[in-house]
């Protein structure tokens, strides 16, 4: 991290607890499940890294400083090129950049590092998405560093340093084969549909997948 967007600095972080989302146990709230019915945003992945992560940086209202510096973006655009670092990006229907994720994957283990909103529930839906692919994908760990009221309704929850550093000792295991957080088959592209008991995630398998009223769809699940 760096102490703000201007710092040329950046410093690790190992805090004694750790904020992390259960994949297991995550949670929609009932007032997102209402928006994920209404399928308000196209949801991509890796379509648009450097626009998110500029996003992310960017000053707002409500946030005056990050610890985005260019140090970190530049690295993070370099681990991208090199298939570590993801994006999920949620588009209005008239294909403005409503929300977005980023994140770094390795082994079976995701670091989400930051989001934005342009429009209501963008992120939340963003981070849907991404729930939804990494239990698809058999990922273990969801990190998220901290623990803010923001994530809380999602069921993020605080795990002492010991507890963490084995969970991701687990999801870093050499021995065990890592996921593909992107593969061939599923493309970059998602649609939703909300079932009676779950939210079901349909993977295109390809982007021009979601303007047809049908297609060839994979599935994954994420109890609500």
């Amino acid at each position: 991290m760096a102490e703000r967007a201007d710092d040329t600095d950046v410093f690790w972080v190992d805090p004694e607890m750790r904020g992390i989302i259960p994949l297991d146990a995550f949670h929609i709230p009932h007032s997102l499940k209402k928006t994920l019915k209404k399928k308000p945003f196209r949801v991509s992945v890796n379509t648009a890294f450097d626009r998110v992560i500029d996003l992310c940086a960017e000053a707002t209202p409500a946030r005056d400083e990050t610890w985005i510096n260019p140090q970190i973006r530049a690295w993070f655009r370099a681990l991208h090129r090199m298939g570590h670092a993801h994006s999920v990006e949620c588009w209005s229907v008239d294909g403005q950049l409503a929300g977005g994720l980023y994140g770094l994957a390795i082994g079976h283990a995701f670091f989400g590092e930051s989001m934005f909103s342009r429009m209501t529930d963008a992120s939340k839906v963003a981070l849907v998405h991404l729930v939804s692919r990494l239990k698809d994908k058999e990922f273990t760990l969801l990190d998220c560093q901290f623990v803010n009221e923001h994530l809380r309704q999602f069921g993020c929850t605080e795990i002492p340093r010991d507890a963490y550093h084995s969970l991701l000792g687990a999801a870093l295991d050499s021995s065990v084969e890592a996921p593909a957080f992107v593969s061939a088959s599923d493309a970059s592209a998602f649609t939703l549909a909300l079932g009676a008991d779950s939210l079901v995630v349909a993977v295109a398998d390809d982007a021009a997948a979601l303007a047809a009223p049908s297609g060839s769809l994979q599935s994954s699940t994420v109890t609500s």
